[in-house]
């Protein structure tokens, strides 16, 4: 191997990034509860658009780049929320607003603060750009500020925080929030990860305290709630400055006019957000309680899944393999430092219903 080329030794300590499992050997069709998916797929507004932008002369445009600015989908963001459309910056997904921070605000030897169950795109991200991650314990699965705050040293220069947090579910008080910004010392970039934002009705994810501190970052993503997964397109909210340097290298052409398109018409409706709020709301608070009378830990969950702790590591996998056999697929926890747990994607109510009974006879 000696004088092949190598790549940085950061790079050499990433542990790729694993999705959940999508099939399942032997079996045509699975019940997916693995990627925190929304079971209603996206809106009609947004299948509209996209059999517009794909059907009739689709290919006619296909040799022009799409719009670089993403002004039609920044305005529309800036609208829905009440934002200045020249500080939103939009994405592949929030994973690459995350990775943007990191490149641009993390180097070498700098450190970039998580908490220890947060998601793994944090870590993967600091280290590609070189920078050290540092997990910072929680409370009870939930983030804790003091922890964060003393974890603080010279050369931190970003913390990320999911509220609602993946995996656990768990949330912060809007109070605590403001709290840990208000003890990060001014050059500490402070990234609010809202992928799950809108399961939380009445919640902002932070888009107010963007307006007032010149250090906090707000992301967001079409994902989840909007059931736009597979277009991958994500956004953020920022500073005028932290925008100016993301845009410094953004890649010029990073979202199709396709993935542009079918983002903004899934604003437009609002009313499919609405249900998919409520009906995950009530199968959550379905499965949450019938986890719990099988005698299984589970926290309160803000999010569109739930953290399922079991006895020990074998009984969680164990479960795994019973749901696998069943021909649902559910999320083992152990890269994330939680052995003994399975995240469980909301489903229909029918889909809780039938995982529930499979779990319900597990060991039997």
């Amino acid at each position: 191997m000696n004088g092949l080329p190598q790549p940085k030794p950061s790079v050499q300590a990433i542990a790729p990034y694993v999705g959940g499992k999508s099939a399942l050997a032997g079996r045509a069709e699975v019940l997916k509860l693995s990627s925190n998916e929304n079971p209603l797929g996206p809106g009609p507004a947004a299948i509209a658009a996209f059999r517009a932008l794909v059907g009739g002369n689709a290919g006619a445009g296909l040799h022009r780049y799409p719009a670089s600015d993403h002004g039609a989908l920044r305005a529309g963001i800036a609208d829905l929320h009440g934002l200045d459309p020249a500080r939103v910056i939009c994405g592949v997904g929030s994973d690459e607003i995350i990775a943007l921070l990191c490149h641009a605000y993390a180097g070498e030897g700098d450190e970039v603060l998580h908490t220890a169950h947060g998601f793994l795109m944090y870590q993967l991200s600091a280290r590609a750009a070189g920078a050290i991650p540092v997990a910072v314990p929680e409370r009870a699965r939930v983030a804790d500020v003091d922890a964060l705050l003393a974890a603080v040293t010279p050369r931190t220069k970003l913390v990320f925080l999911a509220n609602p947090n993946n995996p656990t579910g768990t949330m912060l008080p809007e109070a605590e929030v403001v709290r840990l910004a208000d003890g990060l010392p001014p050059s500490v970039l402070l990234v609010l990860d809202g992928a799950y934002v809108e399961y939380v009705e009445g919640f902002d994810g932070g888009l107010a305290m963007v307006e007032v501190r010149p250090n906090v970052v707000v992301t967001r993503t079409f994902s989840k709630i909007y059931g736009l997964g597979g277009l991958r397109v994500g956004w953020g909210y920022a500073p005028a400055p932290v925008i100016e340097a993301l845009g410094r290298i953004r890649p010029p052409f990073n979202l199709s006019d396709l993935q542009q398109g079918v983002a903004l018409a899934a604003l437009g409706d609002q009313a499919h957000l609405a249900r998919s709020r409520a009906e995950n709301a009530a199968a959550r608070d379905w499965l949450t309680g019938a986890l719990r009378a099988q005698g299984l830990g589970v926290d309160e969950s803000h999010g569109n899944f739930v953290l399922a702790r079991f006895a020990d590591e074998g009984a969680a996998i164990a479960a795994d393999e019973a749901a696998q056999a069943a021909g649902i697929i559910l999320r083992r926890m152990g890269g994330y430092g939680l052995p003994e747990a399975l995240r469980i994607t909301i489903g229909t109510m029918e889909d809780c219903h039938r995982l529930a009974a499979v779990l319900a006879r597990r060991g039997r």
